[in-house]
């Protein structure tokens, strides 16, 4: 197995930088999926046990000038590494200005990616920065459980008003319940609710439009008919907090009390993020 890549473009490493950041703030931990085209930061949450899944994808030629990969053999030409999303974040913020970042798959006292930004200098001696991040190879028969999840049979699709609007109703609903309720109906219209013995809250968006995905299941449905998916409130606020991206469209598809399927979409990058619905 052999990797290596290098960034020289300052907006493309930023671009990378604030991703990176976006799935830090998500997880603590994922799995980097290599392939000779795209970059995946997977994060295989069982959602039926309680557990949030993300699925991030980045076009490797978008972001790096040079580019080489060399996966497990021939056939299965990928490679899929454990990473701390934090650890890669922290390397980054030192090569913010960096003339050019290279990335490497190594062995030191185990696998690592190893960082190494040239950073610019007054004098004619060049300044570099180093950082070996630890990562566990993951073996090919569990490769499985890092595809690209199956998009759910879901209710309702709804385009988000911006983030930054949902973000600070979320942050005021959380000091009054642990869970909040998302509904959305065909007609573009949208509820966020927190429902408790002793206040009820409802935030309505009007008029935010609806995917068109081209799927006849939903042609039957009334418009007016609300789907929804009762969440712990965390899980979404978490979503919220780490967004760096700045989706060009941001989509939530609801499967009626099951599943809150949210999706940000960039020109060159794709992030969805699945909440699974509490009773």
């Amino acid at each position: 197995m052999k990797f290596r890549a290098k960034m020289i473009d300052v907006g493309c490493l930023n671009h990378f930088t604030r991703v990176v950041n976006t799935i830090a703030k998500l997880t603590k931990s994922c799995v980097l999926r290599l392939t000779a085209d795209n970059l995946y930061f997977v994060l295989s949450g069982k959602v039926a046990s309680g557990g949030v899944s993300m699925w991030c994808e980045l076009l490797q030629v978008n972001f790096f000038d040079e580019y080489q990969l060399e996966g497990v053999s021939a056939e299965a030409n990928e490679i899929c590494l454990e990473v701390s999303p934090e650890n890669l974040s922290r390397a980054l913020k030192t090569a913010q200005n960096a003339k050019s970042v290279k990335v490497k798959l190594t062995k030191k006292h185990c696998p690592c990616l190893t960082l190494a930004a040239e950073l610019p200098s007054l004098s004619s001696i060049s300044r570099a920065v180093t950082h070996d991040i630890p990562v566990d190879v993951i073996p090919r028969r569990l490769w499985h459980d890092f595809k690209e999840p199956s998009m759910p049979d879901f209710d309702v699709s709804i385009y988000l008003p911006p983030l930054k609007t949902i973000k600070n109703v979320v942050d005021r609903m959380k000091n009054l319940s642990h869970y909040l309720v998302m509904e959305a109906n065909l007609n573009g219209e949208m509820n966020l609710k927190i429902e408790t013995d002793l206040v009820s809250v409802t935030t309505h968006f009007k008029d935010l439009g609806n995917p068109p995905w081209g799927d006849d299941a939903s042609q039957s449905r009334d418009p007016e008919e609300m789907a929804y998916a009762r969440v712990d409130i965390r899980k979404l606020q978490q979503f919220l907090i780490g967004q760096q991206v700045n989706p060009s469209k941001a989509m939530c598809n609801i499967v009626h009390k099951k599943i809150l399927h949210l999706i940000l979409l960039h020109e060159d990058v794709s992030l969805q993020y699945f909440i699974p619905a509490v009773a």
